[in-house]
C-alpha cells in the first residue's frame, strides 16, 4: 500500500515548479494542467514567513542538525531540516536533506523531483538533469518530472529537445503495447506542449494542437482556455473573447473566477483599442 505523504511537500512541489517553468506563457493553463490549484492551497504558508519565524527555524535547523550528526538517516530530522530549509528558501541548504531523503525513499519520486528543482536553481544542469531522468525512466509520465526537463532544456536553449522530449511521452501514451501507456496523462502532456509552442511562437502549431483536443474531449475547459490565451498573446482580442467566454461555461467552478478576471482585462484590452481607433 502506498505511503501517504506529506501534503507540505506537494504545495511545495508545485509552488516551486510552476515558478520555474518558463513556457507557462499560459500560467493559468499551467496551474491546471492537473486540474489543480497548488499555489491557492490552505497549506501554502509554508513559504510565506517573517523575519521573527526564520530566527526561530533556525534554532530549529540547529536541533535537526544535532540529530542527524549522530544518526544522519534519521528520516524525521532529514524532512524537519527539509521543510525548514525550504520554508527559508534555503535553496543549496535542502540539498543535503533532499539527496538523503531521495535515496532513502526512491519510490517517493517528489524528493527528487525537488532535488532536481533545487538543482537547477543552483545551475547544477547536469545534476538537475540527472535527478529527473531518473524518475521519468520509472515514471515517464510524471508531469512534474517532464515540466521540469523541459524547463532544464528551455533555460539552456535548447527548445527542439524539449519539444522531442514531449513528443515522445505523447508517442508512448498512445503506443497499445506499452505497459506505461495507461499510466501517462497524454492530453496533459499535450497541453504542456502546446505551452512550449507559444513559448516558442509557434502560435500556429500550438493553436492546432488546442483544437485537435477540444475534438478529442469537448467537455474540457483547459484547451478552450489556451487556445483563447494564445490569440489573446497573438494581439487578435476579438476572436480570443468568445472562445474565452466559451472556456468559462466549460470550466468547473473553482476556475471560474481566474477565467473571470481574465475575461474582464480582455473586454478592457478591447475597449482600450476601441478608443485609440477612435481617436486615429
Amino acid at each position: 500500500m502506498k505511503k501517504k505523504h506529506s501534503s507540505w511537500i506537494y504545495v511545495v512541489l508545485g509552488i516551486m515548479l510552476f515558478s520555474l517553468i518558463t513556457v507557462s506563457a499560459l500560467p493559468l493553463v499551467g496551474s491546471v494542467v492537473e486540474g489543480k490549484q497548488l499555489a491557492q492551497n490552505t497549506d501554502s504558508e509554508v513559504i510565506l514567513l517573517s523575519q521573527q519565524e526564520l530566527m526561530k527555524l533556525e534554532a530549529e535547523a540547529s536541533g535537526y542538525q544535532k540529530v542527524l550528526s549522530r544518526e544522519p538517516n534519521n528520516n524525521t530530522a532529514l524532512q524537519g531540516l527539509l521543510k525548514i530549509r525550504l520554508q527559508q528558501k534555503d535553496i543549496p541548504g535542502a540539498i543535503s536533506p533532499l539527496e538523503q531523503l531521495a535515496k532513502l525513499h526512491p519510490e517517493q519520486t517528489e524528493y527528487t523531483i525537488l532535488l532536481a528543482q533545487a538543482k537547477q536553481q543552483v545551475t547544477d544542469y547536469e545534476g538537475a538533469a540527472t535527478a529527473y531522468n531518473q524518475v521519468l525512466a520509472n515514471h515517464p509520465g510524471d508531469i512534474y518530472a517532464l515540466g521540469g526537463m523541459t524547463n532544464l532544456y528551455l533555460i539552456q536553449d535548447l527548445p527542439e529537445r524539449a519539444i522531442a522530449l514531449l513528443k515522445k511521452t505523447i508517442k508512448l501514451a498512445t503506443e497499445e503495447e506499452s505497459q506505461t501507456a495507461t499510466s501517462i496523462d497524454k492530453e496533459a502532456v499535450e497541453l504542456l506542449l502546446g505551452e512550449l509552442y507559444t513559448n516558442q511562437e509557434r502560435y500556429g502549431e500550438a493553436i492546432a494542437l488546442y483544437d485537435e483536443l477540444n475534438k478529442v474531449n469537448q467537455d474540457d475547459f483547459r484547451p478552450i482556455l489556451a487556445k483563447a490565451l494564445v490569440l489573446e498573446k497573438q494581439g487578435d482580442l476579438a476572436a480570443a473573447k468568445p472562445i474565452l467566454e466559451k472556456a468559462y461555461v466549460a470550466a468547473p467552478a473553482e476556475y471560474k473566477d481566474q477565467i473571470g478576471d481574465q475575461m474582464e482585462r480582455l473586454v478592457k484590452g478591447i475597449k482600450e483599442s476601441e478608443s485609440v481607433k477612435d481617436r486615429g
